[in-house]
């Protein structure tokens, strides 16, 4: 058999694994200052593969180096709204010195795939791929149109990917009304006759913000009472220490509905430690949707020891619940003082939608067709996506990429974390799931 049949032959399973392991290989780190080396050469890998199965990518650049890929296929019933399916190529940078593989290896190892990507959120593209090639090459069409879009920048606030597509070229969304993409679908094994895959209805809103104290500059000698440094860290040490009360927001509290009746037990949202201990592996990641936040992240000031500086800065990552910005914004206002200029870095809000529908419908049943004990459920993602740029062009907007994970791993702790990887058999799992959703949806 020659390698072009080879190749004919192979089914999405087969192929997702080489898939991801060719884009964890492709370095496309987001330094958030257009220094990344590879989102470029991650867009025409994927245009690439997709015009292989016959299809007519868009590689558009918003900056030299910052491409993302689109590309439309058209469904058996063009007159139904069309679908939109979106993934991010970049990543966060790696430091490969902490890593047991190096993160851009693409390494299998103890039945994963281990690199920067594994699961944020490389392995989403390679089953969109895979799925995507073994229909085309079958000649499978979806049951309507889908539109594929492969994006830069997601890690830095999409403003060079999603954020672009929608305000430069929002004709490549025609008729699109509802999307999914990355962290949802993942499964949470709650016994041996129940899993809970958590579907992403809502996530939190973001102000990523740099505060500003002026004070006077002066020897480092000398006694000075308007230290800038000083009062920066008084201010930054009170928002890194404030608890910030419990809102229950409508999707968290379907959430802990669902997720009471699974363990047979109540969770009660105001009782976070006893709420939290029942959650297992997810907690974190729960735990983080029940308050609006506010994280320092870098500091700096002064150029020389013995110099006083005049002015101190801070990075602060700031994240709102939906129906909660004012109150954010007030309280941080007040925990901060009048001497802190705060402005923002990037900004967007949140977002949050019904768990209902027919492609609520499709994921559950397509779901429960690869696993007898699925049970889809809402959940809200305590960061953001680039569905808040999607959100915009009126669509709505779930996190679903399916991924079967065993209980053990710690998958919240893979999200921008050392060691990243997915298990094997999850990716070949979401490459059934997503080709049955196509189908229900």
């Amino acid at each position: 058999m020659s390698e072009t049949d080879t190749a004919r032959k192979a089914t999405g399973e087969d192929e997702v694994v080489d898939l991801c392991r060719d884009l964890i290989r492709i370095d496309t780190s987001n330094y958030g200052d257009h220094s990344g080396p590879g989102e470029r050469a991650a867009a025409e890998y994927v245009a690439e593969k997709l015009a292989e199965v016959g299809l007519e990518p868009r590689i558009i650049e918003s900056h030299p180096g910052r491409a993302s890929t689109v590309a439309r296929i058209e469904g058996e019933d063009p007159s139904r709204p069309a679908l939109l399916i979106h993934g991010h190529t970049d990543v966060v940078p790696a430091d490969a010195g902490d890593w047991t593989h190096h993160p851009f290896s693409g390494e299998i190892a103890d039945g994963c795939l281990w690199g920067r990507g594994a699961v944020d959120m490389k392995d989403m593209d390679a089953m969109t791929l895979a799925v995507v090639r073994d229909r085309l090459r079958s000649g499978r069409r979806p049951p309507r149109d889908v539109v594929l879009a492969f994006l830069a920048d997601e890690e830095a606030g999409g403003t060079y990917g999603a954020r672009h597509l929608v305000d430069r070229h929002p004709d490549l969304f025609e008729g699109v009304t509802e999307a999914i993409g990355e962290v949802g679908g993942f499964s949470f094994t709650v016994n041996e006759n129940l899993r809970l895959y958590l579907v992403e209805t809502a996530q939190k809103g973001m102000h990523w913000m740099r505060l500003t104290v002026e004070g006077t500059a002066g020897h480092g000698s000398m006694t000075n009472h308007d230290n800038a440094v000083t009062e920066l860290c008084e201010a930054v040490g009170r928002l890194g220490r404030h608890t910030w009360p419990v809102r229950v927001t409508k999707t968290v509290r379907s959430f802990l509905d669902e997720l009471s009746d699974a363990l047979g037990t109540p969770l009660d949202p105001e009782d976070m430690e006893a709420t939290l201990a029942k959650l297992g592996g997810i907690a974190k990641m729960v735990g983080a949707t029940l308050r609006n936040s506010a994280a320092p992240t870098m500091l700096g000031a002064g150029y020389k020891v013995n110099v006083i500086p005049g002015q101190a800065t801070a990075h602060v990552d700031g994240r709102f619940l939906p129906g909660h910005e004012e109150e954010f914004l007030a309280d941080l206002d007040r925990i901060l003082g009048p001497r802190v200029r705060r402005e923002d870095v990037h900004a967007d809000k949140a977002l949050e939608t019904s768990f209902d529908g027919g492609l609520v419908d499709a994921m559950q049943s397509s779901l429960r067709a690869e696993d007898p004990i699925a049970r889809a459920v809402p959940y809200m993602l305590s960061g953001g996506t680039d569905a808040k740029s999607f959100d915009d062009l009126g669509i709505r907007c779930f996190g679903f990429a399916p991924l079967k994970l065993p209980p053990e791993l710690d998958f919240a702790g893979m999200f921008h974390g050392v060691d990243e990887r997915v298990p094997v058999d999850g990716l070949k799992f979401g490459v059934r799931v997503l080709d049955r959703f196509l189908d229900a949806s």
